[in-house]
């Protein structure tokens, strides 16, 4: 496995390997320090990030190499130079690309072009990084044996929810969707995808479109902001008007299971998607979660470049 372009492309066993190096790396940052010894790494992003860039920029610092950080309009790419011409010149001069774009394809076509490992930071498919990041979070609270227990995301079906049904269904988890119907919801394919690896790794994939009902007996109840980036403005009205019923509040909350914890990708609008007495509540994970961004990206920038991950097949 050359990338990371997809959260549905990893195997159980690279989960457990990148989130078992992942807890190393929590403890110890800098135990492999010369990983990337007098390498450089490309940054490129044409979204804004804080979590994201830091965690990449210095989980390759604790790696030993140089992170080089790439705005949108840093690259001939943004004035018709192609993907493939960017994909092969990157390669010549770093040994690793992680890319947070807004098109699915474009981080594609990188992969089959790039000679060095593509890694998606974010796509407005799919967050993979942000998912391990999430599952190490998961693992510290419950451990490793999750059997019996329900994880539940709740609000738009955006890319969020598609990593979260793939994820699960990787670690064969009881996941759980609720969104409202239509074009809110979770894509068809990502729905199909998960389902298919569920099949084989004894995963439970479930879409309620009933917030109430999916909060019952969660493990953990999970949320991303309404309005993503690239949605447009016009849509805000009815887009939070659609999505208010699928708040995360203390009823919520007192749905859960008794143990259960909030999670959120970041950033959050307090009083939308989540009210401030549960993401600045007890239960809540979400800061580190947030630490845990570095710890998965070192992960996988770490064995990728060593050729580590077997991918699923």
């Amino acid at each position: 496995m050359k990338d990371l372009l997809r959260t549905a492309h990893l195997s159980r066993e690279d989960v457990d390997l990148l989130l078992d190096t992942a807890a190393a790396f929590a403890t110890n940052p800098l135990r492999s320090r010369d990983a990337l010894a007098n390498r450089s790494v490309a940054i490129y992003m044409t979204k804004p990030s804080t979590r994201t860039r830091l965690a990449s920029e210095t989980a390759v610092a604790h790696l030993g190499g140089t992170p080089i950080f790439l705005r949108g309009d840093d690259l001939q790419i943004g004035r018709g130079e192609t993907i493939a011409d960017t994909a092969r010149v990157v390669s010549g001069f770093c040994s690793a690309l992680l890319i947070r774009t807004f098109d699915q394809s474009d981080v594609d076509e990188l992969g089959a072009h790039a000679s060095i490992p593509v890694i998606n930071g974010l796509t407005d498919l799919d967050h993979p990084t942000q998912l391990l990041a999430d599952w190490a979070t998961i693992r510290e609270v419950f451990g490793n044996d999750i059997a019996g227990r329900k994880f539940t995301y709740v609000g738009d079906g955006n890319n969020m929810a598609h990593a979260w049904l793939a994820m699960g269904a990787i670690l064969g988890a009881h996941v759980v969707v609720s969104s409202p119907t239509g074009k809110l919801a979770p894509d068809h394919d990502a729905i199909a995808t998960a389902r298919a690896i569920a099949e084989t790794t004894g995963g439970k994939i479930e879409i309620d479109h009933d917030p109430e009902n999916a909060a019952k007996g969660s493990s953990v109840l999970y949320t991303d902001v309404w309005m993503s980036m690239g949605d447009p403005e016009s849509e805000r009205t009815e887009k939070l008007a659609a999505l208010a019923p699928y708040q995360i509040n203390d009823h919520l909350m007192g749905l859960a299971e008794k143990d259960a914890i909030f999670m959120h990708c970041l950033p959050a609008h307090r009083g939308e998607e989540v009210t401030a007495s549960v993401i600045d509540g007890p239960r809540s994970h979400i800061w580190r979660e947030a630490f845990h961004r570095r710890t998965t990206i070192q992960a996988i920038m770490y064995h990728l470049v060593r050729g580590e991950l077997t991918g699923r097949t």
